[in-house]
Parts: C-alpha cells; sequence; structure tokens
C-alpha cells in the first residue's frame, strides 16, 4: 500500500522560511515524479512544484518567483519543498504527490498524502 506523508508545516511570520518533507513508502520511489501542490480555503488546488525521478530538473509555475526549491533523497524516499521567504498569500495546506510525469495537472498524479498545514502570519 502506497504512503505519502507530509510534515513540517506549522506557523511562522512573514519572510520566514519553512521546509516541509514527503515521505513515500510502498512504491519503488525513484520510479515517480514527485510533485508539491496547495490549496487554500475556498481556492481550487495550485501547483508549487515538481521534481523529475532522479531529481536533476525541477519545475515551478512563474507565480512562485523563485522562493521555493524541491529536492529528493531517493535512498530515503524523501522530497522536500523549502518554502523561502513566505507571503501570507502562502498559507495553505500543502500536498505531495506521486506520478509518472512531470505536470502541474493535479489529476496526472496518482497518489497523494493527507497535507501539511503552512499559515503565515503578517
Amino acid at each position: 500500500q502506497v504512503h505519502l506523508v507530509e510534515s513540517g508545516g506549522g506557523l511562522v511570520q512573514a519572510g520566514d522560511s519553512l521546509k516541509l518533507s514527503c515521505a513515500a513508502s510502498g512504491l519503488r520511489f525513484s520510479s515517480y515524479v514527485v510533485g508539491w501542490f496547495r490549496q487554500a480555503p475556498g481556492k481550487e488546488r495550485e501547483f508549487v512544484a515538481s521534481i523529475s525521478f532522479s531529481g536533476d530538473s525541477t519545475y515551478f509555475p512563474n507565480s512562485m518567483n523563485g522562493r521555493f526549491t524541491i529536492s529528493r533523497d531517493n535512498a530515503k524516499n524523501m522530497v522536500y519543498l523549502l518554502l523561502n521567504s513566505l507571503k501570507p498569500e502562502d498559507a495553505a495546506t500543502y500536498y505531495c504527490a506521486a506520478g509518472s510525469r512531470p505536470t502541474n495537472k493535479p489529476s496526472a498524479y496518482h497518489y497523494w498524502g493527507q497535507g501539511t498545514q503552512v499559515t503565515v502570519s503578517s
């Protein structure tokens, strides 16, 4: 059974950094692209970042303005999302997901975690 478990969320102040982690089990981790999405109350799920199988390619929407970094450690079945210069509008539940290709479309990802909450105070 596949499990993705996010951690690292919390309450931070605007301008702070936060590192989210995604621990995977039950799948051949290095065979999956991993993406991060976020969803704020009343809003659609938004693509944040993705990373290729080996970690040599990463993808971000332009809207993130280079503030976020994604990385992975296939030996540990882990993916990390570093959030820098956080803004109140970054507050959301952040989800990691595993899929077969790097895309910004949530429907293309096969497995999802339960999410970790990020709150940013101004």
